[in-house]
């Protein structure tokens, strides 16, 4: 009597070659014998791999739909073939279904492998980092080994196959069980999966292929980076093992505190202090800006902490046209020491504006989110 293999997956006649697979793999974890050792388990464990291989050939499925059963009684195989779960046993479909993997071979490895990255730190000052710089660097790196050209081998040798896989890098076994045959295959241990040896290697980089070294490289800053900012520099790091491809090198930008400026992102801000007088009746001061000395207005009746903007004057947007602004934060500072004519005089001139006994202006405080942060860690 034929076995109705979809009920033996649990799938409909008109089940999908996805559904079928899906079933399969869940039926094949719950009863592999690894997982569940008992001698009934082991024959369902039959059953599934014996529906599987049918439903899952478009050919033995249709037979069946006919009526015929490939693994009846009567079944027959063609020569060179053998039939029953043994000799159909799907295996790579179990390792698929237990690794996510299947057995398909390999072949040998390529000593030939991509290089290491290498990130170096590059410490510019302010005016480099905005308007840019080029800069010469020393690097120690890999480079290309000028005897072997990355072969490893000495001058007048090449490397032999390797006598124990024949050159395909993988041993196969062949192991008998309850299952079938089972083939499984791993990297040559004599050769390392390479499929070769190298018996006579190049005496220079000792059969890696490439040297160490320190080499001088010139590289251009662009405009507008700041501090953290990483360049990347293709096919300019290490030499791979083997000669194989050179890695990338990065480049880390340090930006070194300045004098003057703070900067906050392409805005630069600084701070000016003042005297009372200069703040009522105005002055003129000259600040070093980036691009020179400068200028700045201070109007009669600036207030402390008024900022006065120089726009266009911080650093350049990178990869962009236009630039920041400079903002000068203002400070006005009152005298703490007063001789009597001083005195005298701020007394004659509170008197004249009817400021003896000022009321003062009394409204809810407000502070900014710096100074905020500054009374938080001060535990105000």
């Amino acid at each position: 009597m034929a076995k109705d293999y979809y009920a033996i997956l649990g799938v409909r006649r008109d089940a999908s070659q996805e559904e079928i697979k899906k079933a399969y793999r869940r039926l094949a974890r719950e009863l592999h014998p690894d997982v569940n050792p008992d001698p009934a388990t082991a024959e369902r464990f039959k059953e599934i791999n014996q529906a599987y291989e049918v439903l899952s050939d478009p050919n033995k499925r249709k037979m069946y739909d006919l009526g015929a059963d490939p693994f009846g009684s009567g079944a027959t195989a063609g020569a060179g073939t053998t039939t029953g779960f043994g000799a159909g046993f799907p295996f790579s479909d179990i390792m698929d279904a237990f690794f996510g993997t299947g057995t398909a071979s390999r072949g040998p490895r390529t000593r030939a492998r991509r290089g290491r990255n290498h990130t170096i730190r590059v410490e510019l000052d302010l005016a480099e980092t905005a308007f840019g710089t080029t800069q010469e660097l020393v690097v120690d790196t890999a480079v290309l080994c000028d005897v072997c050209q990355g072969s490893g081998t000495a001058p007048g040798t090449h490397p032999d196959t390797c006598d124990m896989c024949n050159g395909r890098g993988e041993v196969s076994q062949v192991t008998r069980s309850f299952l079938g045959q089972v083939m499984t295959t791993r990297p040559c241990p004599q050769c390392g999966g390479y499929g070769t040896i190298i018996r006579h290697p190049c005496q220079e980089c000792a059969g890696d292929g490439r040297v160490r070294t320190r080499r001088m490289i010139k590289v251009r800053i662009p405009a507008g980076v700041e501090d953290g900012t990483h360049i990347q520099l293709a096919g300019e790091g290490e030499v791979g093992p083997g000669g194989g491809p050179p890695g990338d090198l990065f480049l880390e930008i340090v930006e070194r505190p300045h004098p003057i400026f703070e900067r906050r992102g392409d805005d630069l801000h600084c701070t000016v202090h003042i005297p009372m007088t200069a703040a009522a009746l105005g002055t003129t001061l000259v600040i070093d800006t980036l691009d020179g000395p400068e200028e700045v207005d201070i109007r009669p009746g600036t207030q402390s902490g008024q900022i006065i903007p120089l726009y266009g004057r911080g650093v350049p947007h990178l990869n962009e046209s236009g630039r920041g602004d400079l903002l000068i934060h203002v400070n006005v500072e009152t005298p703490t020491r007063l001789d009597a004519q001083q005195e005298e005089l701020l007394r004659q001139l509170a008197k004249l504006r009817g400021e003896e006994h000022p009321p003062g202006k009394f409204a809810p405080g407000q502070q900014g989110f710096f100074s905020r942060l500054r009374d938080a860690f001060n535990g105000r």
